[in-house]
């Protein structure tokens, strides 16, 4: 099954490209609201799951236990820059837990801004695992095997006890079957399981609204939330779609995006959760697929539409900072959205 386009970019009066994908939108009971494209086919959800993720390590009582900041519960959950906050942020994580950088088994990256990489080149550095961006995931995952009491080497394998808790909490969210045949490798080095789109927004309908959770569990995933929402800077920083949505509806969204394409959210309001991929794995085309979601589901004062209509439709620049053309979301994707929601 070919998945339809569903974003354009533009150049003068043509288009020059565009992008097809596929979206998914459930309820908290796990009633589809919304299938476009193949909802059932699996996908990787990479790092647009990361705020699952984290939910054991609030779950357990090792964020409590490690007296863990929202600032650093949110990091828990980031695909960050980088920057210098967010560096510092997981190496204060790792220190509540008797460890440094030495311990993170993510590998070494560059900040993403250029003065962020041009600072450590001025200060005669080279990055280390604290600017990859998934270092606050890893760092709590090292907080939680300290807490649960278990080695800390090789917590990035499968069998290790904490991706086997991991394991279990997106088994029970997304109501899946996670076994060895589809798991791969992520960029971090940690194991990723592919579920079908469907799922995926079951599981952030769920983590939104707590339904149907056992209480502990429910507390977690409103701990986690409530974290990334309250300091959406540490999910990911400046410039950058999920802090930007997240700061400007002040609660009312969650969003996270992943590698290739996958962008995950929740909007515990209308009890929805989403979940969707651009098959060229353009993150471009994946951002305006979710401003476009959430604007068409969405009732939206003056701000958060002026927010959203630049997120939907993003300029298309040329080197001088001048518009050549437009990112934008298909006809047919908007009468797709508009007939189900």
């Amino acid at each position: 099954m070919e998945n339809p386009a569903l974003v354009d970019v533009t150049r003068g009066n043509l288009t020059e490209s565009m992008h097809r994908g596929s979206v998914a939108i459930v309820d908290k009971t796990g009633q589809i609201v919304c299938a476009i494209g193949d909802v059932d086919a699996r996908v990787y959800p990479r790092s647009a799951i990361k705020a699952l993720q984290a939910i054991p390590l609030v779950e357990s009582g090792a964020a409590e236990a490690l007296d863990l900041s929202d600032a650093e519960i949110a990091l828990a959950c980031s695909s960050h820059n980088g920057e210098e906050v967010h560096a510092n942020t997981a190496r204060v994580m790792l220190m509540k837990a008797g460890l440094n950088e030495e311990a993170l088994e993510c590998g070494p990256q560059w900040p993403k801004r250029m003065e962020d990489a041009a600072k450590l080149i001025l200060d005669d550095e080279t990055p280390c695992g604290l600017h990859n961006n998934c270092s606050g995931k890893h760092a709590g995952f090292l907080g939680l095997a300290r807490v649960m009491g278990v080695e800390t080497r090789d917590y990035i394998q499968p069998d290790h006890p904490v991706q086997r808790e991991v394991r279990l909490v997106m088994e029970q969210l997304t109501g899946d079957t996670l076994t060895e045949d589809v798991c791969g490798t992520d960029g971090c080095s940690i194991p990723t399981y592919a579920s079908p789109l469907r799922n995926f927004a079951k599981a952030f309908a769920v983590f939104g609204t707590g339904e149907g959770l056992e209480p502990l569990r429910a507390e977690a995933a409103d701990r986690v939330y409530n974290a990334c929402i309250n300091e959406p800077y540490m999910v990911a920083g400046a410039d950058r779609f999920c802090t930007d949505v997240m700061e400007g509806f002040r609660g009312r969204v969650f969003v996270k995006t992943g590698a290739e394409g996958v962008f995950c959210g929740a909007v515990p309001e209308l009890g929805l959760g989403i979940a969707l991929k651009c098959d060229d794995g353009a993150t471009r085309a994946a951002e305006v697929m979710m401003a476009t979601v959430l604007e068409t589901m969405l009732e939206l004062n003056d701000e958060e539409a002026k927010l959203l209509d630049r997120l939907v439709n993003p300029p298309v620049l040329t080197r001088r900072g001048t518009t050549a053309g437009f990112i934008r979301p298909r006809e047919e994707f908007l009468s797709a959205l508009k007939a189900a929601l």
